[in-house]
């Protein structure tokens, strides 16, 4: 086992394509995962497109930050009890070790590295791994729905538990049904939203997001848009807002739906200018925005339990299988929304 397939993106030129590159070789710390299933993401798109960048200047990558499979071999000094054959998803960020913050023990990360952006991920038969970013799965967890716990659905459930602090009966709206989103509207019900409320310009999305269990789904351009709000939340308005598009007209729309007191959360990436068009009744009302980013280890782990003990039903979330030699045409099929996946997911 000299050479193995992966998913190699030349940043520069946005040249990507499978291909053959010797296996890695796990150094101190680290472990060889064999890939079991790799999820493809909206955010591999926009790498390949050029529209988001590694933190940390690469010339070529292997894509792929949703990963799971089985520990192939150990490298060297190895801490934890881990064992070959234990099956694992993977961290999609790893900490630096070495920031003012790491030493101090605090979060976030100062230079935290993304899995498959920033170096090399798990569109591949092989990948490295650092024994601190592997979360151990149970045998019952299949491998495809494990692999899009880390981003899919941790992102979301990040935002809706932590930076939302979304607490029971509080009336939440979704902007965006797909792959962030749709997770959002199942998350905020677990946490006990009510209503939830899913916006989508897609009537497919809007279906989805009902199916997902959201109360009702809006499409944004309905004249009746801010009174259907006020109707079913009693004339209140949202107490949070969620942004999973990264689109500047969400975020306009989603703020003046906000009662006092209520805030928006920007889950969705988007490198366009934020603006309040209506300062004062933003001011008046008290109103928040809070940022959003990815998630911590201690949320991929919440939900791998989750998920594990049937709280979390993921089998709905996982579109269709394509073979790693196929990666390109995973890529297409999300890029034009090629059957409306929720997400695709790559098997070596």
């Amino acid at each position: 086992m000299d050479t193995m397939l992966a998913g190699r993106l030349h940043v520069p030129s946005g040249e990507f394509r499978v291909q053959e590159v010797p296996v890695p070789v796990p150094g101190p710390g680290e472990v060889l995962i064999e890939v079991k299933a790799a999820g493809v993401c909206l955010s591999d798109v926009h790498l390949i497109d050029g529209s988001l960048k590694p933190f940390v200047p690469v010339e070529e990558i292997t894509l792929g930050h949703e990963v799971a499979g089985v520990i192939h071999s150990l490298g060297p000094d190895l801490g934890g009890d881990w064992a070959v054959g234990t099956r694992v998803a993977l961290q999609a960020g790893q900490s630096c070790g070495e920031c003012a913050n790491c030493r101090r023990r605090r979060a976030p990360c100062l230079m935290a590295r993304t899995r498959g952006v920033d170096y090399d991920g798990g569109w591949a038969q092989y990948a490295i791994a650092r024994e601190d970013t592997l979360a151990p799965i149970p045998d019952d967890l299949p491998f495809d729905q494990a692999a899009i716990i880390p981003d899919a659905v941790s992102t979301p459930y990040a935002a809706i538990v932590a930076t939302g602090d979304v607490r029971p009966a509080q009336a939440v709206g979704i902007w965006g049904a797909g792959g962030l989103g749709a997770h959002g509207i199942q998350l905020a019900r677990l946490a006990g939203a009510a209503p939830v409320i899913a916006v989508d310009p897609l009537a497919s999305a809007r279906e989805r997001a009902l199916a997902f269990g959201a109360d009702l789904a809006l499409d944004p351009a309905d004249p009746d848009f801010a009174a259907s709000v006020l109707r079913v939340t009693g004339g209140r308005g949202l107490d949070l807002a969620f942004d999973f598009a990264g689109v500047p007209a969400v975020r306009e729309q989603a703020a003046r739906t906000l009662c006092r007191g209520g805030a928006m959360v920007l889950a969705g990436l988007t490198p366009q200018p934020l603006t309040v068009t209506d300062g004062t009744r933003f001011s008046w009302n008290r109103n928040e925005i809070r940022g959003h980013y990815g998630s911590g280890p201690e949320h991929v782990e919440q939900l791998i339990r989750l998920a594990a003990t049937g709280r979390l039903d993921l089998s709905p979330s996982i579109s269709g299988h394509l073979p790693l030699a196929e990666a390109a045409e995973a890529v297409h099929r999300l890029e034009n929304k090629v059957g409306d996946p929720i997400r695709l997911v790559l098997v070596p």
